[in-house]
This record gives structure tokens, sequence and C-alpha cells, in this order.
């Protein structure tokens, strides 16, 4: 007679962050869980993907109320690092893009820091230039210039709106080539050597039309970037005017003391 058996295989959950809370310290409980799920987003413990559990249980876990848990969950949910997703639960999609304040395109920070950039080039074409884009190309007022208009994603998701003028003739900016590389580095490849940029940051709200663009509401606070780069001869070469996501993209800036 033969005897059938059955083997089951289990798989082990995932590591879980462990929490170090300190009571007697001023600073809130919900502010430190967040602060310590934020470092474990950051630092790949929680890779995006990874489900929380639920807030009756990490509290049990933790020893805090659940409104505790509930308002540090929120705060990562509003900086986009945690979605909510209903019949699913808490799930972490992905670490806040920082960026340094240099010369460097978005394409190349992006994938130095392991962020999976992907582009979608909108409109490739030539016009006629505005007021605004010829004195930042020092050209005059209607010279025909490249308008480019792209969608930059990571880990599948947009994170920032981006629209480059270049002047016609500088340098052949095939569609398909920018899907697959940075802007910085085409021109580069061209032979033309990056020398120095002037640029403004600021902020905004989102227009209907970028919200939609971006996968944010309308009124959902941007991030807002002008630069115009030069090459080595001081020619003005690219001016952009570029949005980025609030809730996914952060600026970086080193201050140095002027003794």
């Amino acid at each position: 007679m033969t005897h059938g058996y059955s083997h089951q295989v289990t798989t082990p959950p995932p590591a879980e962050p462990r929490f170090t809370l300190d009571r007697t310290s001023p600073v809130p409980l919900y502010y430190q869980l967040a602060q310590q799920l934020e470092a474990a987003i950051e630092h790949g413990v929680l890779s995006p993907g990874s489900l929380l559990g639920n807030e009756i249980d990490l509290a049990g876990r933790l020893g805090l109320s659940r409104p505790t848990v509930r308002q540090a969950i929120q705060s990562l949910v509003d900086k986009g690092l945690l979605v909510r997703r209903r019949g699913v639960g808490t799930q972490v999609v992905h670490s806040q893009v920082r960026r340094p304040l240099e010369l460097s395109s978005l394409y190349d920070d992006l994938e130095a820091s392991g962020q999976n950039p992907a582009t979608r080039v909108l409109h490739n074409r030539v016009r006629p230039a505005t007021p605004e884009v010829a004195a930042a190309l020092r050209m005059p007022e209607g010279s025909e210039v490249v308008v480019l208009e792209r969608l930059r994603l990571t880990h599948g998701e947009p994170v920032a709106f981006l629209c480059n003028f270049l002047p016609a003739g500088l340098l052949d900016l095939d569609s398909a080539k920018l899907e697959e590389t940075g802007l910085y580095r085409m021109l580069r490849a061209a032979g033309i050597t990056l020398h120095s940029a002037r640029q403004s940051i600021g902020a905004r709200s989102a227009t209907a039309e970028e919200a939609e663009r971006l996968g944010e509401a309308e009124g959902a606070a941007l991030l807002t970037m002008e630069r115009t780069a030069y090459d080595n001869t001081g020619r003005p070469v690219e001016f952009g005017a570029h949005v980025y996501r609030a809730s996914r993209y952060a600026f970086e800036f080193q201050l140095l003391v002027r003794s």
C-alpha cells in the first residue's frame, strides 16, 4: 500500500524594521514612529510594495494608541511614501527623490540613486521662440527653437514634467533616443561641453492639466525650476522650465560658512 505525504513549504514573513520609541522625549511619539518608518523606507528595509501591518496590530506591538499610529502613517501618506489601498492595506510606494543642486541632469541623478528612470516624450517640435525663451537663449524673438516636452517617471510613476528649449540645429534630438537616455548625455555625446548654469527654484499649485499628467490632485504642491545652461564658450545651449511633484521630490543644498 502506498502512503502519500504532503509537504508544505512556508515562506518566513519579511523582516520588519525595529522601532525604538523614547517615551521620556519631548518629541511626540507619532513623530518618532513616522521618522523611523521614513528611515526604513529610505534605506530599503521597507521596499516599494511592502505592506505594513494594520494599525491595531502595529499599535499593540509598540504599546501605542491607535490614533498615534494612524497619525504617524498619515504623515507619510501625505509625503507620498505610503498609500492606503482599499482591500489591500497600507503599502510602501517609494522613497522621495532627493536631488543635489548642481549642474546635472535629472535622468543621471535618478539613475545614480537607483530610481529606475523612464521618459515619455510628449512633444518634440520646432517652434518660434517666445520673448522669454529668446531672452534666455540670447536670440531674436521668433527664432526657431526645438521645444521638448517630456514626462519623467520613477518606478512607473510620474515625478516631473520637463519642458526644454534648444536652438534649432544645435543637435539631432531623436524622440526614441530621448526615451532611452537623458538630454545632457545627448548634448555631451554631440561634443557640447556644459560649463555653467543659472537656475531658480520656486513652488506653486498644480493646474488641472499638470495634475492629470503627474497623477496629483488639482492644486497639489509643485516645485518649479527654471535653468539656462551654458557651454564652455559661454553660449546658452538650453533653457528648461520644469515642474516636480513635491510629494515625490526635493532639492538638497550644501551650505558653506563664509569666513
